[in-house]
């Protein structure tokens, strides 16, 4: 019994120290980084209580290393930190705008003794350390042909991966981020070029040659165009006295930097901005541009009105046509079907007032007039018969 007691006290024991012991589900790993770049560290620890999580840089070598708590907003706020203690301790943090100050090793602690922080008392429980190290190495040259395209109508993009080192496992092209799949390539070549058959509104952006290095390299050459601006209705209505909103749209790259609204009068082109009057107002974004039009008037507002979008290559424009209804103009179907419906209704009253009743027939006078019938000359040439026979 006494054996008994002693084993499970020993595994309570054992037990209570699992139960208290920080330990690391997840570790940060290291990374190999171009300068201006970002790197992002994680790691997860568990115990009971919920562990603190901490990170620290290390510069220099042994025995003269230097120890660095990071915080977030650290290092001219290029330095983000997150984390979580719900079911167990997760942090992580990000590093952006890299420089080569930045090399180093990047440590991550954890511990869960309540003493931890107290600088007067020797912690109970070690904090627990994992490391990974960071290294940011210069962006080599990459040489783009041309360094940008200015309102054509084709091209051809080109890049050329030169005085790297760095083993290289095909590349791609990407327009605006996404990637272009049929640009895809497993070559190892340090060329790669994109071909432009046609430029568009939609052709235009920021195009990007990737080498699939390790770190990845890339260079951005960008695509300008014309900017297209559309209605987003050709067609507008509005109802007397209420509000109408006209909304054109642009695409293109780059956006316009510029909106300007006309309205038609006798052949001339009329401004509308901002303070023209108190009943106009207009919103614009660099895609976008919304004219209002308060307490619509049938006599002022009716006709053509135009947006006009213009970026560093030029001008675009797309028109409206704005109808202005009479506030009683939705009245007029219900009173129609009003008028018909008591129009029906008449003609069916005449003409039940105007036709002539149907002819009755008297029961007690039916019953004294006899029927007109044969019945009397078919007894007549029956007793004839009756005679002859004898």
């Amino acid at each position: 019994m006494k054996l008994l007691w002693a084993l499970a006290a020993l595994l309570l024991s054992s037990w209570r120290a699992d139960a208290t012991t920080a330990g690391f589900i997840k570790s940060p790993l290291s990374q190999m980084k171009l300068i201006n770049d970002s790197a992002e560290l994680h790691c997860e620890v568990i115990g009971n209580p919920i562990p603190e999580v901490q990170w620290w840089f290390i510069e220099g070598e042994e025995p003269n290393e230097t120890f660095t708590q990071l915080f977030d907003g650290a290092r001219n706020d290029s330095v983000r930190i997150n984390a979580t203690y719900i079911a167990h301790a997760t942090s992580t943090i990000r590093l952006t705008s890299l420089s080569l100050d930045d090399t180093g090793t990047y440590e991550c602690r954890a511990s869960n003794d309540p003493e931890r922080n107290d600088l007067r008392k020797t912690p109970k429980i070690k904090w627990i350390r994992s490391q990974a190290n960071i290294i940011v190495i210069e962006s080599p040259t990459i040489i783009t042909e041309p360094t940008e395209v200015s309102n054509q109508t084709s091209s051809i993009l080109s890049c050329n991966l030169t005085d790297s080192s760095l083993p290289i496992k095909g590349s791609y092209w990407t327009h605006n981020g996404k990637h272009i799949e049929e640009s895809e390539s497993d070559a190892s070549s340090p060329y790669t070029i994109y071909r432009l058959d046609k430029i568009t509104y939609h052709s235009g952006g920021l195009y990007e040659c990737v080498f699939k290095t390790e770190p990845p390299v890339k260079e951005t050459i960008e695509v300008k165009t014309l900017p297209h601006v559309g209605a987003y209705k050709h067609s507008e209505h509005g109802n007397e006295m209420d509000k109408g909103v006209l909304t054109c749209v642009a695409h293109g790259h780059p956006l316009p930097t510029d909106w300007v609204w006309f309205k038609e009068e006798d052949g001339t082109h009329k401004g509308i901005f901002n303070g023209t009057g108190d009943r106009y107002e207009i919103k614009s974004t660099p895609n976008k541009t919304i004219l209002s039009i308060n307490d619509l008037s049938i006599e002022k507002d009716i006709g053509n009105y135009i947006c006009t979008g213009t970026n560093e290559l030029g001008a675009s424009s797309d028109k409206i046509y704005l109808r202005v209804r009479s506030r009683l103009a939705a009245l007029w179907p219900f009173l129609g079907i009003v008028a018909e419906v008591i129009i029906l209704v008449t003609i069916i009253f005449i003409y039940e007032k105007r036709r002539k009743p149907d002819e009755v027939i008297d029961d007690d006078d039916s019953g004294s007039a006899p029927l007109k019938s044969n019945s009397t000359t078919n007894h007549k040439d029956k007793n004839v018969r009756q005679r002859n026979s004898n």
